[in-house]
């Protein structure tokens, strides 16, 4: 893995102490707004790994170029890029065919939109914002950077993507004033729920908006009335020529797309029967049928298919980690990657997290090497992550008046995260 160079100078490339800090310190923008999403579509896996050198030659390095260098070693191992994974692939395959679809369309009123679920740590707005990214670098080349609907003469920021995080306790008012904030439009206290809406119509126009990025959707909860009109907002932005794309936890689960069922032999979420389409034989919900749904799963380790997507993608993290005394095969080699599936379950947040903390500590110790006695070392908050469920965890409503509730008996795999406690239970 280490190879030796040729001349003089190991560390030739390598950023002064002043850039370094930059870097490291240097502020970044909120990816919700017109600026910081422009930093993250321009910046996000560009930065150009520590030179690879052996123990030898950093030996051999002056203490100040050496402290510089071990600060660059840190900076790379605590941000390994995004890999090709086929989680990734097929998120981006998905949102790309609909992109390019929708902005084809020119007489269909509403555009169909895009919902990425899974559990925590599974990649969804990475993999989200990354084909987004993507999406919109290749708009702006083939328009050359303008807006191809702007009015002569007007000045508008072109943004053909924009990537709102839902509100916490969201109304149809605080997703509009999220959307406003995007591109820091001012909005007056007093404003309406009509002007609002008018708003954020014009300012998609204007700016040119082609895709809607929403995320943490999975906050709406279908008992509450205020929620129920938020989805009712979003369905209404689809028809501004906008391509909406959710992310979230469970969206099968929370009632977005009614209360869908696993089925653990197709591997598919199935929808079961509207009472009003046995009544009224009417059609199922405008939600489910505007609205593709695509469920990113953890890394699986059966077969030979999956095996070889899961060393391919330590052997990408390999080739990024900078420790002096790594090796070919540190991380593919061995009983390494069932180690690392057993410790992580194939999440791949959690994966990440396991290798920047454990290349800190090879790099603290002094081993300045991964392997399986000194990840063991290292605490995940969940060493047994969570899993998809057999069954979608559906939330309840509020009991009814003057109705005793007896708590359920919590399953025994029963995880509590950030978001409350949801039973998980393995596949």
């Amino acid at each position: 893995m280490t190879r030796t160079l040729s001349h003089d100078d190991p560390l030739e490339g390598l950023p002064s102490r002043a850039k370094i800090a930059e870097l490291i310190l240097g502020g970044r923008p909120p990816r919700d707004t017109y600026v910081g999403w422009q930093y993250y579509r321009t910046h996000h896996g560009l930065l150009l790994p520590a030179p690879e050198i052996s123990l030898q030659q950093w030996q051999m390095i002056p203490e100040g170029r050496k402290a510089d260098y071990d600060l660059y070693r840190q900076l790379t191992n605590a941000n390994l890029p995004l890999q090709n994974t086929p989680m990734h692939e097929q998120v981006g395959k998905l949102i790309r065919r609909r992109l390019r679809g929708n902005t084809m369309k020119q007489d269909d009123p509403t555009r169909a939109g895009v919902m990425v679920s899974g559990w925590g740590n599974y990649g969804k707005t990475a993999s989200v914002c990354s084909a987004g990214a993507v999406f919109e670098t290749q708009w702006l080349e083939l328009h050359s950077y303008l807006n191809p609907g702007a009015l002569p003469g007007a000045r508008d920021l072109h943004a053909p993507v924009v990537y709102v995080s839902t509100p916490v306790t969201a109304t149809p008012k605080s997703l509009c004033a999220s959307i406003l904030g995007f591109f820091r439009a001012p909005t007056r206290k007093s404003a309406t729920l009509p002007e609002l809406v008018r708003h954020v119509s014009d300012s998609l126009h204007d700016h040119g908006v082609k895709a809607l990025i929403l995320d943490d959707i999975s906050r709406l909860r279908m008992h509450r009335a205020d929620d129920q009109d938020v989805l009712d907002l979003m369905r209404a932005f689809m028809s501004l020529d906008v391509t909406l794309i959710l992310t979230g936890v469970n969206i099968s689960g929370i009632g977005l797309l009614r209360e869908a069922k696993w089925n653990k032999k197709t591997r598919q979420w199935e929808m079961p029967p509207l009472e009003s389409t046995r009544i009224h034989g009417l059609e199922i919900t405008q939600t489910e049928h505007r609205f593709e749904l695509i469920e990113i799963e953890r890394f699986r380790y059966t077969t030979p298919g999956q095996i070889q997507a899961f060393i391919n993608h330590l052997s990408g993290i390999e080739q990024h980690v900078r420790l002096l005394n790594a090796k070919e095969g540190m991380l593919t080699g061995g009983t390494m990657p069932e180690y690392l599936l057993r410790r992580t379950d194939g999440v791949v947040g959690l994966l990440g997290r396991l290798l920047e903390d454990g290349s800190q500590e090879a790099m603290e110790s002094g081993k300045e090497l991964i392997d399986e006695s000194l990840l063991d070392e290292i605490v995940l908050r969940r060493d047994e992550p969570e899993q998809p469920p057999d069954e979608p965890v559906i939330p309840v409503g509020p009991p009814a008046v003057g109705k005793k509730t007896t708590q359920a008996k919590r399953p025994r795999n029963t995880v509590f995260d950030d978001h409350g406690p949801a039973a998980r239970a393995g596949t």
